[in-house]
């Protein structure tokens, strides 16, 4: 990832509406949700969810496609674990110490029900 996408993304998540929303789609997964269904679960008006959707859809932190009537958004998981990677990229300079509380955080994480021997936790 390069640094004007990172800050463009980061920007996107640097507001409490928008990383609500992010949240809540990392949390539902591969499947998504409509927009009226995060509107409801985050009680935000329509309107002002979708203004905070489309910039974090401009970030590359989430996708949208239309099935029948309604807009399905989903987090776009490789742009996330991109943005990461990004910012763990020059961690710890050559002392492990450093960031061995990252690691553990993301080896908790990683167990969000993946099958034994799985390395990772595709959540697609």
């Amino acid at each position: 990832m390069e640094s004007h996408a990172a800050i463009e993304a980061l920007s996107a998540l640097a507001h409490p509406g928008r990383l609500a929303a992010f949240r809540l789609l990392v949390q539902a997964g591969a499947p998504g949700l409509a927009a009226g269904e995060v509107a409801k679960r985050l009680a935000s008006p329509p309107n002002t969810l979708s203004t905070q959707l489309a910039i974090l859809a401009r970030s590359g932190l989430i996708r949208a496609h239309r099935e029948g009537r309604s807009i399905i958004y989903r987090a776009d998981f490789p742009s996330f674990s991109s943005l990461l990677g990004f910012l763990v990229e020059d961690c710890c300079g050559g002392r492990p110490e450093v960031c061995a509380p990252l690691v553990q955080a993301a080896e908790r994480t990683l167990g969000c029900g993946r099958a034994p021997g799985q390395q990772t936790c595709d959540p697609s």
